[in-house]
């Protein structure tokens, strides 16, 4: 009997779909036409054991103890998943190959080769076994990964690494928590100080932005506008300081001398206005990709003020309850060529579903293909859309509906045209000072016309439109051209402090890391992954820091609290900045690719913790965790019965 171990339900019964029928479903697998037998992991089966399970005294944390180290890991059944564990052991017993079909990506390798070893299959079939790499779920993509089985073996790798970085989050996550608790509990402070490759960094973040406010200084500058009056209306032309103004401008070019301004105003009042330079031309804008789930919780923050735990929530519930949209904790923005062929059914199901977007069911040009359908760069899942089966509006709760809508709307947009701007630059040389003006204006509303009130895409906003910025249209003037100058208008300004984090741009930082990486050569291994955290870990991640008093909420803003701040200024620089989470990444990229081993990365881990570790018995309660008042547990936003939440430890 052939044995497939999928990664989880959802994939475990497309893979039994294409297999000979019939088909007897049973407990935790399926049972197919010709004897073979697909099941499932539900996610990880295993954690980690704790502590106490190496050694009993280490129930009772200590300083003393630490740090705490493992020469035999353990690994437990999680909370809800020894009786799927007990169906794959059952099966294995009457296996004569097995089929490893977890994600094709390094966590999926490590998910089935953990059940495998824990459950002590026997060298031969393990030797033997089989690996499935699917990414897409439709039956085709199916039978064609099926068809092209590989050694398991051959990405023993993956797995390593993979181990590697559980292994190295669990011993960096639990001494560095655990001492820093107790730090603070001799200070006074009742509360979990929890410390993270992933949270800790996000902390930091956080802490060093509310920082930066309270420390800013304003200061006023100026802005000075020439008013060139045309056929059609008013240019406003911004002026341009030459270098020999270097002295009156602070680093970002602003003018901060008044009396400077209104000198340039006096001289250009009354002049020729030369036109020096004139670019016209019409640019589109094609419409932004269908979402990965940190992409739709950026969105969802933005339009409704959901946070990240509630449209993972909402995700997951569409997905698995309703059965309305695909696998949602994905991290990729394109779809399979073949999903193409599909739009019709999902696009119905849309306007059964979401009653609200009939208008852009109706609007969809189905044979427009976008750039979302990308074979090549999907990768172990496909991006958040539609199913064809569709849900009844009056069986969502409000924050699902939402949440749908969203998804709905972005696959929609993969069927309109580009939106297309005029954009327009003029130059003009008055009374021998350079002034510059910029338009962009909408002319073609095309994918745009889906945006409802108050939405906006993430895109979108990258484009300009959300700054504020009052759009002008320019004349099509030729360089060379003489108008006059009206007057020189000045507009007295206030350098504005860096705005505090919210629940979006928070996601938007952890998803953008590379730009807070302090080492320029570590910047570029960020931008390559996800960035901090995963698409199924962030929400989590968030909610921690909340659970653990180290963020709070005021209305819209994340801020950190006293704990949270009194905790980043007591740990080492490197553990608070994402640099340190950039450099195990590229270690454990390259025992991927046999570049690196294990043992080094796990020593230089365990001397790096046991230097720290001494530090701190030595130099005592930091001076940031004295007088720490014990942080309020933050309220629950958000909870469903029945709906699942990533299980985070305090390594993350």
């Amino acid at each position: 009997m052939r044995l497939y171990i999928a990664e989880k339900p959802s994939l475990g019964r497309a893979i039994a779909a294409v297999l000979p029928k019939p088909h007897t479903a049973a407990e935790g697998h399926i049972r197919v036409g010709n004897g073979d037998v697909v099941t499932w992991c539900i996610g990880h089966l295993l954690e980690q054991a704790e502590p106490d399970a190496y050694d009993p005294r280490y129930k009772r944390w200590n300083l003393a103890d630490l740090p705490i180290r493992v020469d035999q890991w353990q690994l437990k059944p999680r909370k809800g998943g020894a009786k799927q564990l007990a169906v794959i052991r059952k099966l294995l017993k009457g296996a004569s190959e097995i089929v490893h079909a977890g994600d094709p990506d390094r966590e999926g390798q490590l998910l089935v080769d953990e059940v495998l070893d824990h459950l002590k299959l026997s060298a031969t079939l393990k030797g033997q076994a089989k690996r499935l790499l699917i990414s897409d779920l439709n039956p085709p993509a199916v039978k064609r990964a099926l068809a092209n089985l590989k050694a398991n073996r051959e990405f023993a790798p993956l797995s390593v690494s993979a181990l590697a970085r559980s292994r190295a989050d669990w011993q960096y996550g639990m001494n560095l928590s655990r001492a820093y608790t107790l730090l603070g509990q001799q200070a006074g402070y009742q509360g979990v100080l929890s410390v993270g490759r992933v949270q800790t960094p996000v902390l930091g973040l956080v802490v060093r932005r509310d920082e930066a406010i309270e420390a800013f200084q304003p200061k006023p500058y100026y802005q000075l506008d020439a008013l060139i009056p045309h056929a059609e209306g008013l240019i406003r032309a911004r002026w341009q300081p030459s270098e020999a103004c270097a002295r009156w401008l602070d680093e970002e070019g602003r003018v901060l001398s008044r009396g400077l301004a209104e000198n340039v105003a006096g001289r250009i009042a009354g002049q020729d206005a030369t036109v020096t330079e004139s670019e016209h031309k019409e640019k589109p804008q094609g419409a932004p990709l269908p979402y990965s789930l940190s992409a739709l919780q950026i969105d969802a923050a933005k339009a409704f003020g959901l946070s990240a735990q509630e449209v993972l929530a909402c995700a997951q519930s569409l997905y698995e309850k309703h059965k309305a949209i695909t696998y949602p904790r994905s991290d990729c923005r394109y779809l399979p060529k073949e999903h193409f062929s599909e739009a019709a059914d999902v696009c119905r199901a849309i306007e059964r579903s979401a009653p609200d977007l009939k208008a852009g069911v109706e609007g969809a040009d189905l044979s427009r293909r976008s750039r979302a359908w990308n074979d090549a760069k999907v990768s172990a899942h496909h991006a958040i859309i539609p199913t064809p089966k569709g849900v009844s509006p009056q069986s969502l709760s409000a924050k699902e509906a939402r949440v749908y809508g969203l998804i709905a709307r972005q696959y929609l947009m993969q069927f309109f045209p580009p939106a297309r701007f005029a954009e327009s630059r003029l130059a003009f040389e008055i009374g021998g000072g350079q002034f510059l003006a910029k338009g962009r204006t909408l002319v073609f509303p095309g994918w745009r016309a889906l945006l409802g009130k108050g939405v906006k895409t993430e895109e979108a906003e990258s484009k300009g439109e959300a700054k504020g910025e009052a759009p002008q249209a320019l004349p099509p003037l030729t360089v060379g051209e003489v108008l006059r100058c009206e007057r020189g208008e000045i507009k007295d300004c206030m350098t504005e402090p860096p705005k505090a984090f919210t629940e979006a741009t928070l996601l938007q930082a952890m998803t953008g890391i590379a730009r807070f990486v302090r080492d320029e050569s570590l910047k570029g291994i960020l931008r390559e992954t996800d960035g901090l955290g995963t698409e199924a870990t962030r929400a989590g991640i968030l909610d921690l820091l909340f659970k653990r008093g180290l963020l709070s909420r005021q209305g819209k803003a994340i801020r950190s609290t006293e704990s949270g701040r009194g905790l980043i200024h007591a740990l080492p620089e490197e553990a608070s900045y994402p640099d340190m989470t950039a450099h195990w990444e590229r270690q454990l990229q390259d025992i991927a690719d046999k570049q690196f081993g294990y043992a080094p990365f796990m020593a230089d881990l365990e001397g790096r913790i046991e230097a720290l570790i001494a530090g701190l018995k030595q130099g005592g309660v930091p001076p940031s965790l004295r007088g720490l008042k014990s942080a309020a547990p933050a309220k629950r936003r958000f909870r469903r019965k029945g709906v699942k939440r990533a299980k985070k430890t305090p390594s993350q």
